[in-house]
């Protein structure tokens, strides 16, 4: 009986989602916080972790973790919504506001497109003007806790308009280009810039 009701309370949930506008189409709620890897997921030792900003910027710099903890901070709470079909509402992250971020290196106005690279090579890109909405972070908290390994220990990404890969876990540099650079997951077929409300899930033949 419980999991019937559970599962008419989420079918209620979701109707009244997407009716205030905030479902996009094709998703689903879920209340968990699925795991999605494109690989292993690294153990990272953070007394060795830096994070590099490098390209079309004024000056290239590098971050230790105590330096990049003594940044200000910002909260927000978001909506994420990952090309699987999941969507996970009022979600609660903390980092550093990434519009304040690029103050500290001042960026080219050459630079176009952000690209995130990160543990085993993966990268994702982003148009720089998506960048600096105001609630993009490069975030180390969720619901007022370090973030999990799982879910991108110890910096991620937080672009919580795009689908949820464009997000991007376990980052250890920032590429400011000229050119747009797709990624990892681009490259294999998804769609270039991947916004929910208009499902660019996909956008190689074969894929739906």
């Amino acid at each position: 009986m419980k999991l019937i009701d559970d599962y008419k309370r989420r079918r209620r949930d979701e109707q009244e989602l997407r009716q205030s506008g905030r479902m996009p189409p094709g998703q689903s709620l879920t209340n968990r916080f699925p795991v999605m890897m494109a690989g292993p997921i690294p153990h990272v030792d953070t007394a060795s972790w830096e994070l590099r900003v490098f390209g079309e910027v004024e000056h290239e710099m590098r971050w230790s973790w105590e330096a990049f903890l003594a940044l200000p901070t910002v909260t927000v709470t978001v909506d994420v919504h990952c090309v699987t079909r999941w969507s996970k509402f009022d979600t609660v992250w903390e980092g550093v506001l990434f519009r304040d971020f690029v103050e500290l290196f001042s960026v080219k106005d050459t630079a176009k497109h952000v690209i995130a690279h990160c543990d085993y090579g993966y990268t994702t890109n982003v148009p720089i003007e998506d960048m600096m909405k105001d609630d993009v972070l490069l975030a180390y908290k969720y619901d007022g806790k370090p973030l999990e390994p799982e879910h991108g220990f110890p910096v991620r990404t937080l672009v919580p308009h795009l689908y949820f890969w464009k997000s991007a876990k376990h980052l250890r540099g920032l590429e400011f280009s000229a050119v747009d650079k797709p990624g990892f997951w681009e490259n294999a077929g998804y769609h270039n810039y991947g916004d929910p409300f208009k499902e660019e899930r996909y956008q190689r033949r074969g894929f739906f």
